[in-house]
């Protein structure tokens, strides 16, 4: 496990478990601070005993086996293992004349620029927060029968200062994170220039050089790759912390089915009332709330953790208690009110908010969509399948926004002519990924997001193509098609890589954060993108072992086409409109096919409408339907079924979820994909 990310919002949370991720940062630093003084004076040493040569080369090469690189995140990519491991394998050479400059100099820099850099962010952080802790303690304090002047006065002094303190957190937790990524190249970097150099100041470094060569053209390989990954990640990552900056209520709630933050707790004791600060957690889904006596000055717990159940939260009114943005709780396991006072009113409505709940909103891909994409596809492949750059180089905004508006329009979409000179190839690809982008959720679905990323971080190659092959088939039928239609062009692209210049990994590049774009945009997932992007490479370049072969137990494939499954009767046989009109690109199945897939279409849809509309309920039908499983599926949730080919489920009908059917098997009600049974 490397080291944990450190989240820009957790910076305005300022909970017990940031403290201790942003400890964990620090203390990695202070070892690095130190390693990098231990190895300045070790390369000195080998730099001047030449007599002794053979001492400190053995010592230099302990040095750095001592040593090992921690990424953010709980994976490494190819590149920074080989970065590890070349550099602890590495033989040590003779020094060269210029080695105080390729080695000493570039080391010295880096701790005195970058380590020391944090150190100061660090002494500013912890300067700030005890201000802040300090001047929030007095605000709290004041009566609510103050002037209202006066306390509009004292709120704005709390704000600019609560401001303040947020931005130096944010500031402080970007350089922490920014150096902890530059040790992947800055401190290598001249680790490996100093090995090349020592190599072939050797009497026979002509041999040497040549057999170090295939190493060091892997190293610098890797390098440049984790160098690339550095520079698109920290854009990405300041780009957030920015959007932090600017819109800070817009990223303090961690997720929607959580609230934490510090709320002071009144505690009734004799005959006195003391208002005591908590660090608070509620989790919607059990309706539970935990609270931590914490203090944020010397970073440590007070006392023990206490949960309750929540029965009820109250607003109290502000002449109903002397104290501000107060509100009460009631417990399920406790007797008895809990007065609570949030941090502002912002922070009130917030917990107010958590408390009562609210449905997320769903979509779906449709029709229109489609036949646009495959549209565009059609344009690109016959008029800039060669263009250097495809994919790569992005169109004007507003004439991509332009022809998707028209493409997508039933009144305008047969005037569109992708064939002219009007609309150029760089146009056409950005419209094809800004539909993708702007879909409600990605393209492979946020429910199997971290599967992806999971399965991309396998040891093996074979091991990731299979589980990734195995989720694919999980997807709803609607994504898995346009995914399919998508990375078939992509390898047709990759195909023309000496024209155009963009490899698979090129692609992966474009489309994997757009493809497997996470829920919410954070640290975390950011450092998580090489992943989407191997993950996206795996299926360009094995599209039609994964696209057009079932997965089956044991990670072989059967030979099935996947027009060979049952579908229902859609909508789309109608006649189309221009708008629905699809374009002949891709294969067509054969008449024999065909037949089978319609009579399975036809058969599945009237069954099933019979039985859903026996009164809307599928489950007081006279008529229990069953079905076949024709493949083997493992579930992904708790209402879903696991079952292996050959499972004979009951009761079959059709479910809310869209591709999904209900069954029941063994006595238990789940769902069941759709496209992985037969009926009987």
């Amino acid at each position: 496990m490397g080291l944990p990310a450190l989240e820009f919002s957790d910076c305005y949370l300022d909970s017990p478990q940031f403290r201790d991720r942003l400890k964990s940062h620090e203390l990695e630093l202070d070892k690095t601070n130190k390693f990098i003084k231990e190895l300045i004076k070790d390369g000195k040493a080998l730099i001047q005993a030449l007599k002794n040569l053979s001492t400190a080369k053995r010592k230099f090469a302990e040095s750095l086996n001592e040593f090992k690189f921690q990424c953010i995140g709980d994976a490494e990519t190819d590149d920074e293992i080989c970065i590890g491991d070349r550099l602890v394998t590495s033989c040590i050479s003779p020094q060269i004349e210029n080695a105080d400059d390729v080695l000493i100099m570039p080391l010295e820099r880096f701790r005195k620029e970058q380590i020391s850099a944090a150190k100061e962010a660090k002494k500013k952080y912890d300067k700030e927060t005890e201000k802040y802790c300090a001047v929030l303690e007095k605000h709290l304090s004041l009566s609510a029968k103050k002037k209202e002047a006066h306390l509009h006065e004292a709120d704005s002094q709390v704000d600019h200062v609560r401001q303040h303190f947020y931005e130096v957190s944010l500031e402080y937790v970007f350089k922490v994170q920014e150096v902890q990524e530059r040790k992947m190249f800055d401190f290598v970097e001249p680790l490996l220039a100093f090995l090349q150099g020592l190599f072939t100041y050797y009497h026979h470094g002509y041999e040497l050089a040549k057999d170090f060569n295939h190493f060091k053209t892997d190293l610098t390989i890797s390098i440049q790759n984790t160098r690339n990954r550095f520079e698109s990640t920290r854009s990405e990552v300041e780009c957030l912390m920015r959007k932090m900056k600017e819109n800070p209520h817009e990223h303090k709630s961690i997720s929607h089915d959580t609230m934490e933050g510090y709320l002071f707790v009144q505690e009734k004791r004799s005959f006195v009332s003391t208002w005591v600060k908590h660090y608070c957690t509620y989790h919607r889904e059990p309706k539970r709330v935990t609270m931590v006596l914490f203090d944020q000055k010397s970073g440590g717990k007070v006392g023990e953790e206490e949960s309750f159940t929540l029965k009820s939260c109250t607003r109290r009114k502000t002449d109903s208690i002397e104290k501000r943005f107060c509100f009460d709780v009631e417990a399920v396991d406790r007797p008895g009110v809990i007065t609570m006072q949030a941090l502002s009113e912002e922070d009130r409505r917030l917990w107010m908010e958590a408390m009562d709940g609210r449905e997320p909103v769903l979509a779906q891909l449709d029709v229109v969509g489609f036949n646009v994409v495959k549209k565009f596809i059609y344009a690109v492949e016959t008029r800039g399948i060669d263009e250097q750059g495809l994919y790569r180089i992005v169109g004007v905004n507003s004439r991509v926004q332009k022809l998707l508006g028209l493409a997508m329009d039933p009144k305008t979409c047969a005037d569109v002519e992708l064939d002219s000179t009007e609309w150029e190839i760089k146009t056409i690809t950005s419209a094809i990924k800004y539909y993708l982008r702007m879909l409600p959720a990605p393209l492979m679905t946020y429910q199997y997001q971290r599967s992806f990323i999971k399965a991309a971080k396998l040891d093996n190659q074979e091991a990731r193509i299979t589980e990734i092959h195995s989720i694919i088939h999980r997807l709803p039928e609607k994504n898995r098609q346009m995914l399919d239609l998508l990375t078939k062009h992509l390898a047709n692209v990759a195909s023309h890589h000496q024209q155009n210049l963009m490899t698979v990994a090129n692609l992966g590049v474009v489309f994997g954060p757009t493809l497997l774009r996470p829920q919410e945009e954070t640290v975390a997932a950011i450092m998580d993108i090489k992943f989407q992007n191997i993950v996206v490479e795996i299926l360009i370049e094995n599209h039609e072992r994964i696209f057009k072969d079932m997965p089956v137990p044991g990670g072989g494939q059967a030979n099935l086409q996947l027009n060979l499954q049952p579908r229902r009767k859609s909508a789309e046989s109608k006649a189309p409109s221009c708008s629905e009109r699809p374009l002949t690109l891709f294969h067509t199945p054969t008449h024999t096919q065909k037949g089978r897939q319609e009579h399975n279409s036809l058969f599945t849809t009237h069954t099933l409408l019979r039985c859903s509309n026996n009164h809307g309920n599928p489950s007081s039908q006279s008529l229990s339907i069953s079905a076949r499983a024709l493949y083997a599926c493992k579930a992904e949730h708790i209402s879903e079924l696991s079952f292996i080919a050959g499972t004979i489920f009951e009761n079959v009908h059709p479910s809310r979820e869209p591709g999904w059917l209900e069954g029941i098997l063994d006595g238990r009600k789940g769902l069941i994909p759709e496209n992985y049974v037969e009926f009987l």
